[in-house]
């Protein structure tokens, strides 16, 4: 029998679970036709299988990839200048992203070439789960060059998004999960089905983002300005196989925003030319789950002092989460820490920081809704 090799982006000191281990064991014991294997070191267990590897077979394996199809990260500048932003103010005015977006949705989607669906009110909303739109400051520039070409201005206030397809990406994982179906090769209706879906879902996705970070810039008076996007809940067609990557940024289309919990730095950084092949041009897509959301309501006094100091980051930002029961789910402590994934990164020559920044407000919800539950199971905030 041949043996996969797996090839791990992680130290030692790496918080790794043992349960995600396993579930990348068990991809090579039941995907026998995997061709390689890479895993970053924000990787834990998910539901389906691993969350942050890449993976290259010859055909599609829906589920590892997930119901968030097209998930992923935007990260945008604005024209509002930091010294005149009120955070208790911006917290308040992004109250708005609550609400339906009431845009036009038939010309934003059909300006990308997409047929509408009934999935399309839910777009410029944000999800729950680790979902969430940060107004951001720059902390610290790396690489001043770098920073120049892409507008990057520390005088300047900017905007991280994540989100992804909504509702729109669950059908098309939910169809497939009720057939009971395996595998599909790539040239079968079943799977050029697929791939339409799951095209259609990527491409909804990031008009997703950047309608929540147009709506976040109108909230603050201001214009915004796309830096990077890239989705990290997607599979591709490559020369060597279907590339499918689960809680994995693509380090081969420019920066890559890489946020930590909404209490860390986040950072933006430049995959490195040299990098090597074995990791499948993939980089961590956040710092990954370090606790599920279950235990976390163990690990937190579910009093009312503790979770108003949950409101509150180390830099002085706020968080907006009404909801009580994501508040604990999605607290800093329920995430790896962000600077060794980001060791890691350097130390295997993958990455190399270009700027960190530090939350100002992060979003996820001004209404009081119990038990919500959208979002995926890699980074959030």
């Amino acid at each position: 029998m041949t043996t996969i090799p797996i090839h791990r982006f992680f130290s030692e000191s790496a918080w790794i679970e043992g349960s995600a281990l396993a579930q990348l064991e068990h991809l090579t014991r039941t995907i026998p036709d995997i061709a390689a294997l890479a895993a970053m070191p924000d990787l834990h267990p998910g539901k389906y299988g691993p969350v942050g590897i890449g993976m290259l077979a010859p055909d599609l394996h829906p589920p590892l990839v997930g119901s968030d199809i097209g998930c992923g990260m935007g990260l945008f500048r604005t024209d509002l200048k930091l010294k005149k932003l009120r955070v208790d103010k911006a917290a308040e005015r992004l109250k708005v992203l609550d609400a339906p977006w009431d845009g036009d949705l038939r010309g934003m989607t059909e300006a990308a070439g997409l047929a509408p669906t009934p999935y399309d009110v839910g777009l410029g909303s944000i999800g729950s789960g680790n979902h969430f739109c940060e107004v951001q400051a720059v902390h610290e520039v790396r690489d001043e060059a770098a920073c120049r070409e892409a507008g990057i201005d520390p005088d300047r206030v900017h905007v991280l998004v994540h989100s992804g397809s909504r509702a729109l990406g669950a059908s098309s994982l939910e169809a497939l999960v009720r057939t009971e179906a395996g595998p599909l090769a790539c040239a079968s209706e079943e799977g050029r089905r697929y791939l339409a879906a799951h095209d259609h879902a990527v491409a909804w996705a990031r008009i997703n983002r950047a309608i929540i970070a147009e709506r976040a810039g109108e909230a603050l008076r201001g214009a915004v300005e796309p830096v990077a996007d890239l989705a990290h809940n997607f599979l591709e067609p490559t020369e060597r196989g279907i590339l499918h990557r689960k809680g994995v940024a693509p380090a081969d289309r420019g920066l890559v925003p890489i946020p930590g919990s909404r209490e860390t730095l986040s950072y933006l950084v430049r995959p490195s030319p040299g990098a090597s092949p074995d990791a499948l041009a993939c980089l961590a897509h956040g710092a990954g789950r370090k606790h599920d959301r279950g235990s976390m309501h163990g690990r937190i006094e579910r009093v009312r002092s503790v979770r108003e100091g949950l409101k509150r980051n180390p830099f002085g930002g706020l968080v907006v989460c009404e909801d009580r029961n994501l508040l604990i789910e999605e607290a800093g402590d329920a995430y790896k820490a962000i600077d060794q994934v980001i060791d890691d990164l350097v130390r295997f020559g993958l990455a190399e920081v270009v700027a960190t920044f530090r939350p100002l407000v992060t979003f996820k919800t001004g209404l009081s809704t119990i038990g919500r539950r959208e979002g995926g199971q890699g980074r959030g905030r």
